[in-house]
């Protein structure tokens, strides 16, 4: 966002400078903030929308390469990460996405992952995926006109969750989803996920539930809720808390979904 200058490129890719890749940048800003490109091989928009989902489908709509990574402006790319990308998608040619993981500066794995390759993603490995860990397939999901979610993802009503309901979107296409454990990129900061209070968070959970698995939005729901119980992420005492927060997002969700926003 408000890019004026394309210095940011030089940090990401530390291991072979960034005009040895084809880039597009969609910069969110203002007409007086406007970035430009003297590289023929760095494409950029410049937009004056808001929203990471509406972002995303900009850059999907002008992408011209057959394999896309989903970048952000604070990754680093590792040594080599093409080379996985590629004899990924030469071992799996008809995967619609290929997802790999991210480690940060020390080398550690910031989460838990699968510990080999998997050749269809579960819902709860979806749920998991994190946008800076996907490789798309353009012309397979060109073929399904899936998109981001533009309700989900920051900038928008709910601002998490718009990764696994366009991962969910496209299994439920019968499109090939991978995890190929190596990792790709170095990612250091906090999702902003990870910067959300619990409220804030169910209140999203309640519309991502409601979006991804519409009747058995409470089922998934409560496994959640669950899951942060066991995890010690919720307290008993926040249970009610947290229930009204996502009852509130499925309301909201539910509001969008019929045109009353």
């Amino acid at each position: 966002m408000n890019r004026d200058s394309l210095d940011f490129l030089i940090p990401m890719f530390p291991y072979s400078h960034f005009f040895n890749f084809s880039i597009l940048i969609v910069n969110q800003t203002q007409e007086e903030k406007i970035l430009t490109s003297d590289f023929s091989n760095i494409r950029v928009i410049n937009s004056f929308e808001k929203g990471l989902a509406k972002s995303r489908n900009l850059a999907f709509e002008n992408a011209i390469g057959k394999i896309l990574v989903v970048a952000d402006d604070d990754v680093v790319y590792q040594e080599g990460f093409t080379a996985k990308i590629v004899d990924a998608y030469n071992r799996f040619p008809k995967a619609a996405v290929i997802n790999f993981s991210m480690v940060n500066s020390n080398g550690d794995i910031i989460k838990k992952y699968p510990s080999c390759t998997k050749t269809n993603l579960s819902i709860l490995d979806i749920l998991n995926a994190s946008s800076i860990e996907m490789t798309l397939n353009k012309k397979r999901i060109d073929q399904t006109k899936i998109r981001f979610d533009e309700n989900f993802g920051l900038g928008a009503v709910f601002e998490m969750g718009e990764e696994a309901i366009f991962l969910s979107d496209l299994k439920a296409n019968q499109k090939q989803l991978v995890f190929e454990p190596q990792s790709i990129v170095i990612h250091e900061n906090q999702t902003s996920s990870e910067k959300k209070s619990l409220v804030d968070k169910y209140y999203i959970q309640g519309a991502l539930c409601s979006r991804m698995f519409k009747k058995k939005y409470i089922f998934w729901l409560y496994l959640k809720l669950f899951f942060d119980l066991k995890q010690k992420k919720i307290k008993f005492e926040n249970i009610k808390t947290v229930l009204e927060s996502a009852k509130k997002g499925h309301i909201k969700f539910e509001q969008i979904q019929n045109g009353n926003k």
